[in-house]
């Protein structure tokens, strides 16, 4: 990849080569024609960078030092921290501990767990408790 940035150039541009159309390409010429890159999240995995519509997405959650971002089946990093992608993301997500930001859309059940805590299940099988801190605000959101 190369990236020129220099005051002289007066109408900025991009150029992408590749052998096919991949679904990345399409999704990163999708961004560059945005005005705005609202609705997606660049991510990484195996070196490869990615990037995800907020629909894709199912949790999002630090581990390790590491900021995960899960979709129906895989698994990325970003370098963003959490409380950024709290700021740009839409109002399908609401944190739901100190270490997880889930979208709301993407929940298959909730269930009661022990002192308060809440356990939930995604779609694709994830867990994740609510912890009792982000508990009224996730209530409310849902509206129960």
């Amino acid at each position: 990849m190369e990236l020129i940035i220099s005051e002289d150039i007066k109408d900025p541009s991009a150029l992408i080569k590749s052998n096919s159309l991949t679904n990345n390409i399409k999704k990163a010429i999708d961004i560059l024609e945005e005005k705005e890159l609202k609705s997606f999240i660049p991510v990484k995995r195996n070196n490869n960078i990615s990037f995800l519509k907020f629909e894709e997405i199912y949790l999002i959650k630090v581990e390790n030092r590491k900021v995960n971002v899960y979709t129906e089946k895989q698994k990325y990093t970003t370098n963003k921290r959490l409380y950024e992608l709290e700021e740009i993301l839409d109002d399908s997500f609401i944190r739901i501990s100190k270490s997880s930001i889930v979208n709301i859309k993407k929940i298959d059940y909730i269930a009661p767990s022990f002192k308060g805590i809440m356990f939930m299940t995604l779609e694709n099988g994830l867990k994740d408790n609510i912890s009792r801190k982000y508990l009224h605000d996730f209530k409310r959101k849902l509206g129960v």
